[in-house]
C-alpha cells in the first residue's frame, strides 16, 4: 500500500502531528522520568531543526504536536529525530522490546484562517479532560503545554547521552543518573494568528479556551454520571496492556506455516486453497504421505510446484552451468501437520 505524501505548501504551514503507540498500549503513561525525557527530546529536536512548537499534549497511548514548519523536509527530520529518541527511551523504561509506534506519524495541514488555528489549538489542549481522565487539562500528570501557555510552568527536561553512558560502563565507571545528561529548556512559539498579540493577551485567550474545555468536560460527566479517573489512578495504570477501546480478548489465528527444503531454503507459504485442509485431531503430526498423494489435502500441482521451484532457490556450484547440473533433489514439505518426502 502506498504512503501519503508529506506535502507542505510553499512558505510553510501550521501542521497538527499525531502519533499513536502500537496497539494503543499505555507506553507513554506519565511518570517523572518519562516527562523529563519527553521535554528534553522535544527541546533538543526543536533547537536542531528550527521548527516552531506551538502546543503539545502527551497522553498514555498517543501524542499531538502543533507545529509551524517551513517545508516537508524540516518536518520529517524533526519527527525522525524526536520519535527515534522517544522510542528508544520508552523501550528502555518499560522493557517493551517491540516497536513503540504503530505506524508513521500523521501530519494534517491547518489553514491560515484564525478560526481553524484556534480550533486545533483547543483540540490539542483538551486532551486529558475530553476523555474523562481528569477534570481539567491543568490536572494532567504528564507532559502538557497548557500550564506553560498560561505562564504557570517552565518546561525543563533532560537529554540523556546513552553513548557516553555505554562507554562509561565499559570503563566500569560508576555514575549517577544525570552525569551524562544535559538539561534542556523548551520554549513555545505563538500561534501564527496570535503573533501580533502581547504575551498577557495570549495567556488570557488560552485561559478562556481552558475554561470552555472544563465546562464541556463537566457537562459530559454530568450527562454520563461518570466521575473522572483522576491523576493517581492514571499513574497506577498498567503500562503494557492495550487501551480498553482497542483491546480484543479474541486470539487471532496463527500465520500459515512455511515449507522448507533440506538446505533450509524458504519457499513461499501455503496457498489459501490449502487452508481448509487441516490436520485431523486424531492424526499423527509426522504422518507420511507417499507418492500416491492419497490425501486430498495435498494437491498434486502444489507439491509439483514446490519441487520445480527448488532449482531456482538452491545455489549452483561455481563453474557449473544450470543445464549441465542434474542434482538429486530431496524435498521435505511440511504443510498443515503432514510430511511428503520425494526424491528425484
Amino acid at each position: 500500500m502506498s504512503r501519503l505524501l508529506r506535502f507542505i505548501p510553499d512558505g510553510g504551514s501550521l501542521v497538527e502531528v499525531t502519533c499513536r503507540t502500537i496497539h494503543s498500549r499505555l507506553l507513554l503513561r506519565p511518570g517523572l522520568s518519562l516527562n523529563e525525557i519527553i521535554i528534553g527530546a522535544l527541546a533538543r529536536s526543536k533547537r536542531l531543526y528550527g521548527v516552531r512548537l506551538i502546543s503539545f499534549s502527551f497522553v498514555s497511548n498517543h501524542f499531538h504536536l502543533l507545529l509551524d514548519v517551513d517545508n516537508a523536509c524540516q518536518l520529517a527530520r524533526f519527527m525522525g529525530h524526536f520519535n527515534s529518541k522517544l522510542a528508544k527511551e520508552v523501550g528502555r523504561l518499560t522493557g517493551w522490546r517491540e516497536k513503540i509506534f504503530g505506524r508513521r506519524y500523521q501530519a494534517i495541514l491547518v489553514s491560515s484562517e484564525e478560526a481553524a488555528q484556534i480550533e486545533r489549538l483547543a483540540y490539542v489542549l483538551s486532551h486529558g479532560a475530553k476523555e474523562g481522565l481528569v477534570d481539567s487539562p491543568q490536572h494532567w500528570p504528564g507532559v502538557h503545554a497548557v500550564r506553560a501557555m498560561l505562564g504557570e510552568e517552565e518546561l525543563k527536561g533532560y537529554w540523556f547521552d546513552r553513548t557516553k553512558e555505554y562507554a562509561a560502563r565499559h570503563r566500569r565507571e560508576k555514575f549517577d543518573r544525570l552525569k551524562y545528561a544535559t538539561q534542556e529548556t523548551l520554549t513555545l512559539d505563538p500561534l501564527p494568528c496570535w503573533k501580533h498579540l502581547a504575551d498577557e493577551e495570549r495567556q488570557r485567550r488560552v485561559a478562556a479556551l481552558v475554561a470552555e474545555i472544563e465546562k464541556q468536560a463537566a457537562a459530559r460527566r454530568e450527562e454520563t454520571g461518570n466521575a473522572s479517573l483522576g491523576a493517581d489512578a492514571i499513574l497506577r495504570q498498567e503500562i503494557l496492556i492495550a487501551s480498553p477501546a482497542t483491546r480484543s480478548d479474541r486470539r487471532r489465528p496463527s500465520a500459515t506455516r512455511r515449507a522448507r527444503t533440506g538446505d533450509n531454503c524458504c519457499v513461499p507459504p501455503t496457498s489459501n486453497s490449502l487452508l481448509p485442509f487441516v490436520r485431523p485431531p486424531n492424526a499423527s503430526r509426522r504422518e507420511t504421505v507417499t507418492s500416491g498423494f492419497r490425501r486430498e489435502a495435498f494437491r498434486r500441482h502444489y507439491l509439483s510446484w514446490v519441487a520445480s521451484s527448488i532449482h531456482f532457490i538452491r545455489p549452483h556450484p561455481p563453474g557449473v552451468r544450470r543445464s549441465a547440473q542434474r542434482p538429486e533433489v530431496h524435498v521435505e514439505v511440511y504443510l498443515t501437520g503432514y510430511r511428503h518426502v520425494r526424491s528425484s
